[in-house]
Protein backbone atom coordinates (compact mmCIF):
# COMPACT_ATOMS: atom_id res chain seq x y z
CA UNK A 1 0.00 0.00 0.00
CA UNK A 2 0.95 3.43 -1.02
CA UNK A 3 -0.20 6.21 1.20
CA UNK A 4 0.29 9.99 -0.05
CA UNK A 5 -0.80 13.18 1.67
CA UNK A 6 -2.46 15.77 -0.39
CA UNK A 7 -1.40 19.17 1.62
CA UNK A 8 -3.47 22.15 1.23
CA UNK A 9 -2.59 25.53 0.66
CA UNK A 10 -3.68 28.79 1.22
CA UNK A 11 -3.40 31.62 -1.84
CA UNK A 12 -2.02 35.18 -0.16
CA UNK A 13 -2.62 36.64 -3.50
CA UNK A 14 -4.01 35.99 -6.76
CA UNK A 15 -4.74 37.95 -9.62
CA UNK A 16 -5.94 37.12 -13.08
CA UNK A 17 -3.82 37.97 -16.04
CA UNK A 18 -6.19 36.94 -18.58
CA UNK A 19 -7.22 34.09 -20.87
CA UNK A 20 -5.31 31.86 -22.38
CA UNK A 21 -6.47 30.11 -25.85
CA UNK A 22 -7.11 26.95 -24.56
CA UNK A 23 -10.07 28.94 -22.42
CA UNK A 24 -7.87 28.63 -18.86
CA UNK A 25 -6.92 31.87 -17.21
CA UNK A 26 -3.69 33.07 -17.01
CA UNK A 27 -2.46 33.73 -13.00
CA UNK A 28 -0.10 34.84 -10.66
CA UNK A 29 0.00 33.93 -7.23
CA UNK A 30 1.66 33.66 -4.12
CA UNK A 31 0.74 30.68 -2.02
CA UNK A 32 1.39 29.04 1.61
CA UNK A 33 1.04 25.21 2.21
CA UNK A 34 -0.81 24.71 5.66
CA UNK A 35 -0.14 21.54 7.72
CA UNK A 36 -3.45 19.86 7.19
CA UNK A 37 -3.75 17.37 4.24
CA UNK A 38 -5.83 15.03 2.40
CA UNK A 39 -5.16 11.34 2.32
CA UNK A 40 -4.64 9.01 -0.76
CA UNK A 41 -4.22 5.46 -0.48
CA UNK A 42 -3.43 3.55 -3.66
CA UNK A 43 -3.37 -0.38 -3.04
CA UNK A 44 -2.34 -2.02 -6.57
CA UNK A 45 -4.22 -5.02 -7.41
CA UNK A 46 -3.22 -7.73 -10.23
CA UNK A 47 -7.19 -7.36 -11.16
CA UNK A 48 -7.70 -4.86 -13.93
CA UNK A 49 -10.24 -3.15 -11.80
CA UNK A 50 -9.73 0.40 -10.65
CA UNK A 51 -11.90 0.71 -7.32
CA UNK A 52 -12.48 4.27 -5.60
CA UNK A 53 -13.78 4.82 -2.21
CA UNK A 54 -13.78 8.40 -1.05
CA UNK A 55 -16.62 11.16 -0.82
CA UNK A 56 -17.11 11.52 -4.43
CA UNK A 57 -17.98 9.76 -7.43
CA UNK A 58 -16.70 8.48 -10.39
CA UNK A 59 -15.97 12.19 -11.90
CA UNK A 60 -13.60 12.64 -9.12
CA UNK A 61 -9.77 13.85 -10.40
CA UNK A 62 -8.20 11.25 -8.71
CA UNK A 63 -9.96 8.17 -10.43
CA UNK A 64 -9.86 10.27 -13.84
CA UNK A 65 -5.87 10.61 -13.55
CA UNK A 66 -5.97 6.69 -12.80
CA UNK A 67 -8.04 5.41 -15.59
CA UNK A 68 -6.01 7.78 -18.16
CA UNK A 69 -2.95 6.47 -16.92
CA UNK A 70 -4.03 3.33 -17.00
CA UNK A 71 -5.05 3.69 -20.49
CA UNK A 72 -1.92 5.34 -21.70
CA UNK A 73 0.17 2.76 -20.32
CA UNK A 74 -1.69 -0.29 -21.26
CA UNK A 75 -1.66 -1.76 -18.05
CA UNK A 76 -3.47 -4.99 -17.40
CA UNK A 77 -3.13 -3.77 -13.53
CA UNK A 78 -5.41 -2.17 -10.84
CA UNK A 79 -5.72 -0.74 -7.56
CA UNK A 80 -8.10 0.12 -4.85
CA UNK A 81 -8.26 3.77 -4.58
CA UNK A 82 -9.07 5.54 -1.35
CA UNK A 83 -9.31 9.21 -0.67
CA UNK A 84 -9.79 10.67 3.14
CA UNK A 85 -10.89 14.17 3.10
CA UNK A 86 -9.54 16.33 5.67
CA UNK A 87 -9.94 19.91 4.11
CA UNK A 88 -12.91 21.32 3.30
CA UNK A 89 -14.59 20.73 0.43
CA UNK A 90 -14.86 24.27 -1.84
CA UNK A 91 -12.99 26.25 1.07
CA UNK A 92 -10.05 26.94 -1.43
CA UNK A 93 -7.52 25.16 0.20
CA UNK A 94 -6.91 22.97 -2.86
CA UNK A 95 -5.99 19.19 -1.76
Amino acid sequence: MSDFPAPGKLNLFLHVLGRRADGYHELQTVFRLVERADRLQIIPRRAGQLTFSGPFGDDNLCLRAARLLKQASGSKLGADIALEKRLPVGGGMGG
